[in-house]
């Protein structure tokens, strides 16, 4: 996202500012569940499993202050041996290269060699960040942070650190004037009502994606996605929404269905009660599961489920 190409007007006040900024980290460090806090709105999708978030996610922040666009980025995958994964590569580094800051989460205690490769990404593209220590509320010994960070910042260089835990909304207030004392002198590109300038379709195909992340076993997530094959507002208000659930094999389809269908029942029905939430209108929801063998591998295929910019 380029935000220097739009604007929205002049500035509310002579200090207003706005500005995207990109939330990086490995899989499964909390970024999703920070956005969902800054902006205050269950926006991104959060389960357990590494590899949650596979498309960049804006979600707007608006205030008296300013604007913040923070961009929820698929973690950097080391190794990457299958095409969504290089896909999922280039959204976060694309993402890292079109903000005026970035916002490094890791997990107290914890520097892994994928929060080393994150970190060399950012100095590469020359994004001011600032650090961030999430989960620091599981810290049994939060003196021992101390040595920890001490030797982390030896090493590395960043703006400014916090300590938070996105969970349990703690220090998500410094932290957020931290980010917008950094951003520049703007006026809003968004009007103050918008979250995310994702469509509908885009999140009902997200919702539906959660249920499967959070119901399945093991592996069998990664080898699922979801496409929106139509959704249509009826004259009844209702939103009719098919979606087709892609998976590798005809034993993977088995398991999404379940017996007698009560698996895809239940993934539907929670889906269903989310996005009526969201979209604030009654939602009928109809899920059909397809095969397509190696959909992860076939570009025209991520192309076409938007993996691929």
């Amino acid at each position: 996202m380029n935000v220097e190409t739009e604007s929205a007007g002049d500035l509310p006040h002579e200090n207003y500012r706005c500005g995207a900024v990109a939330l990086v980290g490995r899989p499964n460090v909390g970024k999703s569940t920070l956005l969902n806090a800054l902006i205050g709105f269950r926006l991104s999708i959060v389960s357990p499993r590494p590899q949650t978030t596979r498309h960049r996610i804006l979600g707007i922040a608006t205030s008296e202050a300013g604007q913040v666009m923070y961009v929820d980025t698929p973690g950097l995958h080391r190794g990457a041996k299958r095409a969504m994964n290089r896909s999922l590569n280039r959204a976060a580094r694309t993402a890292m290269a079109e903000v005026d800051l970035a916002v490094q989460l890791i997990e107290a205690g914890r520097w892994t060699d994928e929060d080393e490769a994150l970190y060399a990404a950012l100095v590469e593209q020359n994004v001011p960040r600032l650090l961030a220590i999430n989960k620091v509320d599981l810290a049994k010994d939060k003196g021992a942070l101390l040595p920890f960070v001490a030797e982390l910042t030896a090493r590395h260089q960043f703006e400014d650190i916090h300590y938070v835990s996105a969970l349990k909304q703690k220090g998500l207030k410094e932290l957020e004037s931290a980010i917008l004392k950094r951003l520049p002198v703007r006026p809003p590109v968004f009007g103050e009502d918008e979250i995310t300038d994702r469509s509908e379709r885009f999140l009902a195909a997200e919702m539906v994606r959660e249920q499967l992340m959070l119901r399945l076993d093991q592996e069998l997530p990664y080898a699922t996605t979801v496409e929106i094959e139509q959704f249509t507002d009826r004259e009844d208000g209702v939103a009719e929404i098919h979606a087709i659930v892609w998976v590798e094999r005809d034993g993977q389809k088995a398991i999404v269905i379940g017996q007698g269908g009560a698996q895809l029942k239940a993934i539907g029905s929670a889906a269903r009660r989310h996005m009526e939430r969201l979209f604030e209108r009654k939602v009928f929801l109809k899920l059909w599961v397809k095969v397509r063998e190696g959909w992860v591998d076939d570009e025209a295929m991520l192309k076409k489920l938007g993996y691929t910019d």
